[in-house]
């Protein structure tokens, strides 16, 4: 009787087992039991607040599986007005913030038991955080969904204001442009999110801190970088304070302004000024002995090395290597708080998996020089309102690296984004970049050197925010004023070479286009002459040098050179004269008369005055 008692208790057992196989909870819930199908609507209206809706159908593909409940990570710090239903009515939403955004958990009405039997649910809810208006251009970006590539579909739907038009890029490139709406399939977006944008340009105001000291017992020269007009920007600087000596322009087309410090001295620089950033970058051709620059090895960037050489020349084309680092290196978040050295792209080669932004342009710009492709790198300040997905990682005031290389098809620098193409997941930020990066420095010869705003600190100001970046929505187009004067003497000699410079001055905020000053005489030779000259910043000058051929010995003529920019022009007239008739000679000469008379009249004087009288009787 025991033994008969037990077998119905383990039968019993065994049958309480199998029915809970069969109606199995959301613990053990996997995606391989369930066919999953997605359809995102992003509504975006004209107050930049987007309603979003996932309408989702679960689709069972064994009979032995059910959900209980379903979770939707979404990648937004910021949401409200959750909602959700299913066919048996509403459902109460769990929200739960973490690090990634917000996660959103529903439990079912009803359990959905059997082969191929659908379980349709949707989660909707109101966000700030997918566009935005700054300055002159709205942002819409969206980031993808944790294993949307795993679903069976995964179709997304932007609709856009009607206000805004054709948009001035889409990521991912669909082709095409149905009105205001935008459709993305699964196969088109990947893993990755979706940015969009609608403006021609961005305007950006700045105000940027520098802070210079000389700790030595003498006066030095130095120099800070200002915010540079670039083939994808165009920069005016209204102010500076101090003013420096000169601002001057380098290889990679850096500003520099120059400054004096005495022993001892300490000074506070304060520069006020506009970016206006454009989408397609100018053309900017240069010729193969300037490219080679571009293709040398410096620190951090080890092109020789068999690694990196190899690679380097495996992957070939720069597409190709931007999308080995995008795909191979991981970025490392802890990087940012603990702020740790620059390893470089040998460094990174032998760890991928901690890298930020710099590793991410250290190897890039290593591998391209290595390959024959010139490329360098670019340090500013870039526009993220999620860090999550576009990370900053220059923590000197949170600045941004990219870097560019040179299209010689195109015939000008190309930046590109690595890191932000691995963070998003594979939005591209390759073949389009956007209005979002804003160049401080550009480091091609030195991999270094210049340093970007926000990186000028000394002892005591260390945590000081010295980067002030706002949207604008003006900029100046008033276009460029050069003024200049001349250094010539009023006189020469004859027979020898008549030289004196022409100085100008940029007193524009805009650097000022390449072009000529125009130099003409009457008999002087050559009575005329074209000088270039190149660029010059704002605040900053240019020393040119004339000459004229020697006139001959005994010219005693008066010139008149006339000097001209433009249609602007400014005179000197120069007397040239022989040696014996040059004023300062006949000045010299009655001067050396009248000494030499005046010492014969005291000689004679005197000698009369020596003379002894005769003797008497």
């Amino acid at each position: 009787l025991k033994l008969q008692k037990m077998k119905k208790i383990f039968a019993a057992f065994l049958f309480a087992a199998l029915l809970f196989q069969i109606f199995i909870s959301h613990s053990v819930f996997a995606q391989s039991n369930f066919k999953t199908d997605y359809n995102v609507t992003y509504n975006v209206l004209e107050s930049a607040l987007t309603h979003v809706a996932f309408d989702v159908a679960l689709t069972n593909q064994t009979s032995q599986y059910y959900a209980s409940s379903y979770g939707i990570q979404v990648g937004f710090k910021n949401i409200e007005n959750v909602l959700a239903s299913d066919p048996d009515g509403k459902i109460v939403p769990k929200i739960s913030k973490n690090n990634d955004g917000n996660n959103i958990e529903i439990t079912f009405n009803k359990k959905v038991v059997g082969l191929d039997k659908k379980l349709a649910f949707t989660i909707s809810f109101d966000t700030i955080d997918i566009a935005q208006k700054s300055g002159k251009v709205w942002h819409i970006n969206i980031p993808g969904l944790a294993k949307q590539i795993e679903y069976n579909s995964f179709n997304v739907k932007v609709i856009a204001p009607k206000f805004l038009g054709r948009p001035s890029y889409i990521k991912p490139d669909i082709g095409k442009f149905d009105g205001t709406n935008l459709n993305f399939t699964k196969e088109q977006l990947g893993e990755s999110g979706i940015s969009i944008s609608y403006g021609k340009e961005e305007i950006y105001n700045f105000e940027l801190s520098y802070h210079l000291k000389n700790p030595n017992l003498f006066s030095i020269k130095t120099e800070i970088a200002l915010p540079p007009s670039t083939n994808y920007q165009d920069v005016e600087i209204n102010d500076i304070n101090p003013k420096p000596l000169n601002v001057t322009i380098d290889r990679d087309g850096n500003w520099l302004a120059q400054y004096i410090l005495t022993p001892s001295k300490k000074i506070d620089i304060k520069v006020r000024g506009k970016a206006k950033i454009l989408l397609r970058p100018k053309k900017e051709e240069l010729s193969q002995e300037n490219l080679k620059e571009y293709l040398k090895e410096q620190p951090y960037w080890q092109t020789t090395k068999k690694e990196i050489k190899e690679l380097g020349l495996k992957l070939k084309t720069p597409d190709k290597i931007y999308q080995y680092i995008v795909d191979n290196l991981t970025y490392d978040f802890q990087r940012v708080q603990t702020n740790q050295p620059r390893v470089g792209a040998l460094g990174v080669l032998k760890k991928p998996t901690s890298s930020v932004c710099l590793e991410f342009t250290d190897l890039f710009i290593a591998l391209a020089r290595a390959a024959g492709i010139p490329a360098r790198e670019v340090n500013g300040f870039a526009y993220t309102q999620n860090t999550k997905e576009r990370p900053l990682s220059l923590v000197k005031d949170i600045l941004h690296a990219w870097p560019e290389y040179y299209d010689p098809d195109l015939q000008t620098w190309v930046m590109v984004d690595p890191t932000w193409g691995n963070t998003t997941g594979g939005v591209d930020y390759f073949y389009t970049l956007d209005f979002d990066h804003f160049a401080f420095v550009i480091k091609g010869a030195n991999s270094t050197y210049p340093i970007p705003a926000g990186g000028y600190k000394i002892s005591g100001k260390k945590y000081t925010k010295d980067v002030n970046i706002e949207f604008g929505d003006s900029f100046n187009t008033r276009g460029q004023t050069l003024s200049f004067t001349h250094a010539f003497s009023n006189s020469y000699f004859s027979g020898t070479n008549i030289q004196g410079n022409i100085l100008i001055k940029n007193t524009s905020t805009l650097i000022s286009t390449p072009q000529a000053v125009t130099v003409t005489a009457y008999f002087l030779k050559p009575t005329m002459q074209k000088i270039y000259f190149g660029e010059i910043p704002p605040y900053g000058s240019l020393i040119i040098p004339v000459s004229f051929k020697k006139p001959s010995f005994l010219t005693n003529k008066t010139d008149t050179v006339k000097i001209a920019i433009n249609e602007n022009y400014i005179s000197k007239n120069i007397k040239i004269s022989p040696f014996i008739l040059n004023r300062w000679t006949i000045g010299g000469g009655i001067a050396l008369a009248i000494i030499i008379i005046t010492i014969t009249i005291v000689f004679y004087k005197t000698r009369r005055h020596a003379v002894p009288g005769k003797a008497g009787n």
